[in-house]
């Protein structure tokens, strides 16, 4: 007899499984990963699903005008169906930082990276895929040993329309895989 519980685990499983074997596919040259953000060299430690939403400020650009500029993500960490942290940008003297983001898990770890290179999302409406460089870890868990964290398969988070009025915020709803790598 199969319990409830024993099909979640089978579920979360084969959703691991397919985020790591598209990630492994992804990886090479001949599925079209670009290479900007490619980790040569690491394996894939674990994956997880984020929903939730890009928000943006209304602030002056370098010729003053005013645009929509990206100030921090606001996510969950899902495995499978099961939420298992959350997605958001670092505070830096007080203030966000939407350079710094950080991932924290529910069994207390924690990486904090930088973002280092990006390439296009699929369409203009989706957010781009990223590399972010780990700067600092916390805890024992599954995020343990992270040495950088891809964003990649994003849906939508850009925003669009008018930016009128400076301070202002949006919030576009997002999706994207994120997968966490560690050194060989």
């Amino acid at each position: 007899m199969i319990l409830d519980r024993d099909v979640m685990t089978m579920k979360t499983a084969l959703y691991r499984s397919v985020i790591l074997a598209s990630v492994l596919c992804a990886s090479s040259a001949l599925a079209g990963t670009p290479d900007e953000i490619r980790v040569p060299g690491e394996i894939p430690g674990t994956a997880l699903h984020a929903e939730g939403a890009q928000i943006y400020e209304c602030r002056p650009d370098a010729a003053n005008r005013l645009v929509w500029q990206a100030r921090e993500p606001a996510a969950t960490l899902m495995d499978g169906d099961n939420s298992v942290g959350r997605h958001y940008a670092a505070l830096h003297w007080e203030a966000v930082d939407p350079r710094t983001l950080v991932w924290e898990h529910k069994d207390g770890s924690s990486v904090k990276a930088r973002i280092v290179a990006s390439a296009m999302g699929r369409t203009e409406d989706d957010l781009p895929w990223l590399k972010f460089g780990a700067v600092a870890q916390t805890g024992n868990g599954l995020l343990y040993g992270v040495t950088h964290v891809q964003r990649i398969n994003t849906q939508g988070g850009v925003a669009r329309g008018p930016c009128t009025q400076a301070g202002a915020y949006r919030s576009v709803p997002y999706s994207a895989d994120y997968v966490f790598w560690r050194a060989e």
